[in-house]
């Protein structure tokens, strides 16, 4: 399972809100949706979020094993 966990980490440390992605970024406010109940978003998302927070993939999302 991909967890987003990590994001809101990130965004928390890097003072960025979900508002600022949507107005500031032009970040579709449905992917952030998406991202909130774990769903799939694309590499060509995850690469933009990686851009606007000068951060890596690791700080977006990361693999949680289902037991």
């Amino acid at each position: 399972m991909i967890s987003y966990k990590p994001f809101y980490e990130t965004l928390f440390r890097k003072n960025v809100t979900e508002y600022a992605l949507i107005y500031k970024f032009g970040m579709p406010a449905n992917t952030l949706h998406r991202m909130k109940h774990g769903k799939p978003i694309t590499t060509t998302t995850l690469d933009t979020l990686c851009s606007i927070l000068g951060c890596g993939v690791g700080d977006i999302l990361k693999y949680v094993p289902e037991e």
